[in-house]
Formats: C-alpha cells, structure tokens, sequence
C-alpha cells in the first residue's frame, strides 16, 4: 500500500486544491450537460412523473407549461453552471452558484417518497428501488457536492474578509480535533 500511496503522492493528488478544482470543474460540466438535454422534447416528456410528483417543483407545470417548465430548469442548471464556472475566480459567485445546486438537488431529492412505482414491489417494495428512484438517488451525492463546494467557498470568502485569528476561532469552532 506504501508503493501506492507514494505513487499518488508523486503524480500531484496531493497537491493544493486539486480535489476543490476537479469537484468544482465536475459540477460545471453536470450543469452543463443537464441543462443542455431540457431543450428537446425526450427529456420534456421523461421528466413528467418527475416533475408532477416533486412536492418543491409540481408549481411549474401550471405556470410553465410542460415544454416551459423543462426550459426554465435547463435555464436555471446552465445559470448554476456558470456561477460555479465564475467561482474558479470569484469565490462570491462561487457561492451563489453552489447555493443553486443544493436547492436543486435538494428539490430533486424531495420526490423520492412521491414518485409512482419508486420501489419495486416484485421485491418487496421499500428499500428495493425501481429505476426511477435510482435516478434520483445520484442526487443525494450532488448534493453533498454542493454543500461541499458551498462550505469551501464560504470559507474562503471569510478568510479574505476577516482576520487570521478570528477565522482560526471559527474554524476551531466547526472542526475541533
């Protein structure tokens, strides 16, 4: 495991950030790719159990439209995207785009307990998933990513904005050792 370990170390996965950079990079291009599928109609008519079932997002079918409510998520997925894109540079938008992703996921996640046929009853139902639960499930990861993502960037923004010694106190505070 030693030969492992001072492998990884010398290819760099130690190196500063790297794992900030890479999850925020990550999260870019899911945003970048979900939005992009909510402009045809496959995805329009996918999401419809999805989205008359979400107890957050079954508003937008009324307001939107079927078509409208897909375009205003694939709206709302590319704003994330490009608020997280700007947050490499700008740890304040940074924020506001990693904000975005946990109200999505956390939207996404609601529906697990609504949707029709979420747990296969040939199984014996709960805890055996059907596909559709599957697929929401991934969002639990993202929305541990954001919340990553959030936190990091929260910090680092408080960093830049008070001093040394208070941001030491604050982060004793949250990770006591």
């Amino acid at each position: 495991m030693n030969f492992v370990t001072n492998i990884l170390v010398k290819l760099g996965i130690l190196r500063e950030d790297l794992d900030y950079h890479f999850i925020r990079a990550s999260m870019v291009i899911v945003f970048l790719f979900f939005g992009y599928q909510k402009w045809f109609d496959y995805e329009a008519q996918a999401l419809i159990p999805y989205i008359s079932n979400g107890p957050l997002i079954s508003w937008m079918y009324p307001v939107f439209g079927i078509r409208g409510a897909c375009w205003f998520l694939g709206v709302a997925e590319w704003f994330f995207g490009a608020l997280l894109f700007a947050g490499f540079w700008n740890k304040k938008l940074g924020i506001l785009g990693a904000l975005g992703g946990v109200s999505s996921f956390i939207s996404t996640i609601t529906i697990i307990p609504f949707i029709p046929n979420g747990w296969a009853p040939s199984a014996g139902g709960f805890p055996a998933m059907t596909e559709t639960v599957a697929f929401l499930l991934k969002d639990l990861v993202l929305l541990a990513v954001s919340l990553y993502l959030l936190r990091q960037d929260v910090l680092r923004v408080a960093q830049s904005t008070q001093s040394s010694p208070q941001l030491a106190a604050a982060q004793l505070q949250h990770n006591p050792r």
